[in-house]
């Protein structure tokens, strides 16, 4: 497992040598393989001139008898604009959306990889940044990523000739409260690093945004749902459902039916602004639909992968279906395919959202699947 180092920075880049001190004196030590800094344009001149040109991080490796600390000027990243250009300040909230943009991509592509484990410190940079990063976190964090605050002895915090805590007593000039200064021994500073616990939602929900606030807006939405329905994922070659935990197979005709019904809720809904399905009832279709030309075509599509790529399969359907008696035979799938689910289920009232509903209506019944939109994946 690869430890890698994540920090918000501004014009503290103390904060990293800190954290990086306290890390070290964690039992077991923790000896970062990766460190990465975002932080903006006037950041990152500070960080280069106080730690990397400065050789304090040579310094710091060479005294605790480190091969090395992995932070060179390829560790900082900086935020850009929509134009692309550096961003030297945080001062709008354009500025604000193009931090939280970049911290949550960079997090969502980092724990993909799960040969590494993050160590996280929202010590420095602005309250945002520390905002954002403790956010991406717990979108996407897994159980062995870590999130840090970094305390460190009043007269020393943010002093700008204070790094870390030598094996050498050092004496330093430090300002008090009010003002005066004096001289400290560095061997009264202390420094502690405090793990911040969070809420981990990573494999909890399932979030196809790219951008923060998108995120933030459909993960509240799938919270809101998480009590009252479970997702449901259709993974088509195997012939399986599985909905939240319960898995129910079915036959090649009744998935290729149930696939139908879901992709007519996905790809044919009339309001698409709505948040929420809840009682609209709008993607419902009777049978006739089944045997509609356009619509065949696509089923024979879907068909044809069920079994595995078999082209003649779909053919097949494409000439059964257009027979008078292939309604009553729908109608006796769909009541085994509702079968299959309720079996699945101790919960009536879950049951209810992922079976095939009927609606009488008009003189005709039209059949759909009362589970949110949001919630359905097919594979």
């Amino acid at each position: 497992m690869r430890d890698v180092l994540v920090f918000v920075a501004g014009a503290t880049p103390q904060i990293i040598t800190e954290t990086i001190y306290a890390l070290l004196h964690k039992s077991p030590p923790v000896i970062p393989d990766e460190i990465y800094v975002i932080t903006t344009k006037a950041g990152k001149d500070i960080i280069e001139k106080s730690l990397i040109d400065s050789d304090i991080i040579k310094e710091m490796a060479n005294e605790y008898e480190l091969p090395s600390i992995p932070l060179t000027k390829g560790s900082i990243i900086v935020v850009k604009d929509e134009e692309g250009c550096e961003l030297s300040d945080i001062r709008n909230e354009r500025d604000n959306e193009a931090v939280g943009n970049l911290i949550t991509e960079f997090i969502r592509e980092k724990t993909k990889d799960p040969g590494i484990r993050l160590h996280c410190s929202l010590a420095g940079g602005r309250k945002t940044m520390g905002f954002y990063l403790g956010s991406a976190l717990q979108l996407f964090g897994r159980p062995w990523d870590k999130l840090y605050h970094v305390l460190v002895t009043p007269e020393f915090e943010s002093n700008p000739k204070f790094f870390y805590k030598p094996k050498r007593e050092t004496i330093i000039e430090v300002q008090s409260s009010d003002g005066s200064k004096r001289l400290v021994s560095t061997n009264q500073a202390q420094i502690e690093l405090a793990e911040l616990p969070f809420i981990r939602l990573a494999d909890k929900l399932y979030l196809r945004s790219e951008r923060f606030k998108d995120l933030i807006i459909e993960s509240q939405k799938e919270i809101d749902l998480a009590y009252m329905q479970p997702s449901i994922t259709v993974h088509t070659k195997d012939r399986e459902i599985r909905i939240g935990t319960k898995s129910v197979k079915l036959v090649p005709v009744q998935m290729l039916i149930y696939i139908t019904l879901l992709k007519r809720k996905l790809d044919m809904c009339v309001h698409p602004d709505r948040i929420y399905c809840l009682d609209c009832t709008q993607c419902y279709v009777t049978l006739t639909e089944f045997v509609k030309e356009d619509v065949l075509k696509k089923m024979a599509t879907d068909y044809t992968r069920i079994y595995q790529g078999k082209k003649a399969k779909g053919e097949d359907l494409l000439e059964k279906w257009k027979k008078a008696s292939i309604y009553e035979q729908i109608r006796q799938y769909i009541a085994k395919i509702n079968s299959a689910i309720k079996m699945a289920f101790e919960d009536p009232s879950l049951t209810s959202f992922y079976q095939i509903s009927s609606l009488r209506q008009y003189g005709s019944t039209k059949y759909g699947i009362k589970a949110e939109k949001s919630k359905i994946w097919i594979e």
